[in-house]
């Protein structure tokens, strides 16, 4: 597996990730064959070495002729079916359009087929994000990540006349996505730049773990006055990531041959209350065949002697063993939602909701109905009364600690 990583700490444009591939080492005759294929002429691409900030780069030229003709969503992936591209070219290209008709629709209050395209429906924009396309699969990029995104301030002339800057395209397509201003009145991200990122990216942060293949540097237009108007690819074979930081907790244990379930149930309960993030109970067989029990005790590193004095005094204990660990726990919320006029706490995390059982057994005690009834019907409750995309509204997603994952032209200032 092959991964491409954009760094767009100057924002990025379609030509910027287009360059930023070409200077990376995708040929560019391959690339153009394949985005000849698309059924629009009037246009031809030159790349160009050139320096920002010191730093050399390639900034692609599209030269098109077209000026008038403004195409729908729907005419612009007909033209991308029509090509007979590679699969992955296709998908990929019509995952970007399709997140623009998206954007565009969103703003302008029409379905996405009826949009009308103006700058980034233009032949340029049509050869950066297929050359975008077309350029990842020479490179045989499977997949793609990027860094938090730039972006300006101030206002842009566009097609609709002046707007602000950021344009209210690029703030939709970057929706979810990490970014941040820059104290610059200039577009450091186009449209098209963002539905690029936005569209092909599986994940955004910093460099992901991986062996280094190749980089490059795609140019903008202009040269800034504090930083390269550049945006970086960064090429390579991913690495197995390190566990991430945890959170440090320390694990309480001791074994007990000569307690009862009473006070072991009691001992559990005591812990909680006393601030344990968890705490339970494990059968065990000690020495002679003795049948008994390991009393687990997970807490905050500060709670160490409080929670260790319970654990004495609730289980008669003659010691005990510590060990320090990290934990990654998904966020979660706690909400309410009504039973039968009664009140039922519900925990929201990533992909699941779990009703409070206590809660529920006693709506159960109070109404006479089975207690599976109540936790069905208050899970119910909260995905009646829940947004649509509850998990993303209000948590998180989980952490695995393995794995972490306008001017006409569309170029920057």
């Amino acid at each position: 597996m092959t991964s491409a990583w954009f760094h767009c700490f100057s924002g990025v444009a379609g030509d910027m990730a287009l360059g930023a591939l070409v200077d990376a080492g995708a040929d560019l005759d391959e690339v153009l064959a394949l985005v000849e294929r698309v059924p629009v002429g009037g246009w031809r691409v030159e790349a160009e070495p050139v320096l920002r900030g010191g730093i050399g780069g390639t900034k692609v030229h599209v030269h098109a002729h077209e000026h008038t003709v403004v195409r729908t969503a729907a005419h612009i992936q007909g033209l991308i079916d029509e090509a007979r591209l590679p699969d992955r070219v296709a998908e990929r290209a019509h995952r970007v359009f399709a997140a623009l008709a998206e954007s565009e629709g969103r703003l302008h209050r029409r379905p996405p087929d009826q949009v009308h395209f103006h700058e980034v429906g233009g032949i340029d924009a049509i050869v950066d994000v297929v050359g975008t396309c077309a350029a990842l699969e020479v490179l045989g990029i499977d997949d793609v990540t990027c860094s938090p995104v730039a972006v300006g301030l101030g206002m842009v002339r566009a097609a609709h006349g002046v707007i602000p800057n950021p344009a209210p395209a690029v703030v939709d397509l970057l929706r979810g996505v990490p970014t941040w201003g820059v104290d610059l009145s200039l577009e450091l991200t186009t449209p098209t730049g963002a539905a690029l990122m936005a569209a092909l990216s599986s994940g955004f942060g910093p460099m992901p773990p991986m062996v280094v293949a190749a980089s490059g540097f795609g140019a903008g237009t202009r040269e800034l006055d504090d930083r390269p108007n550049l945006t970086q690819v960064v090429l390579g074979e991913p690495m197995e990531r390190a566990p991430a930081d945890g959170q440090p907790v320390v694990l309480l244990e001791a074994n007990l041959d000569d307690a009862t379930g009473e006070v072991l149930a009691h001992s559990v309960a005591a812990l909680l209350d006393a601030g344990a993030h968890d705490a339970w109970i494990t059968p065990i067989v000690m020495k002679k065949g003795r049948p008994a029990h390991t009393v687990s005790v997970l807490c905050d590193p500060a709670l160490v002697d409080d929670l260790a004095a319970v654990l004495t005094a609730e289980t008669g204990t003659l010691g005990l063993r510590g060990t320090r660990l990290e934990r990654w726990p998904s966020a979660r919320i706690e909400e309410r939602v009504e039973v039968g006029d009664r009140s039922v706490r519900v925990k929201v995390g990533p992909g699941r909701v779990k009703v409070e059982f206590d809660d529920a057994a006693r709506v159960a005690e109070r109404t006479g109905r089975p207690v599976r009834e109540v936790l069905v019907d208050a899970e119910a409750a909260w995905r009646t009364e829940a947004p649509a995309e509850p998990v993303d509204e209000y948590v998180q997603e989980p952490v695995n600690p393995f794995t972490h994952h306008h001017d006409p032209d569309d170029t920057p200032a």
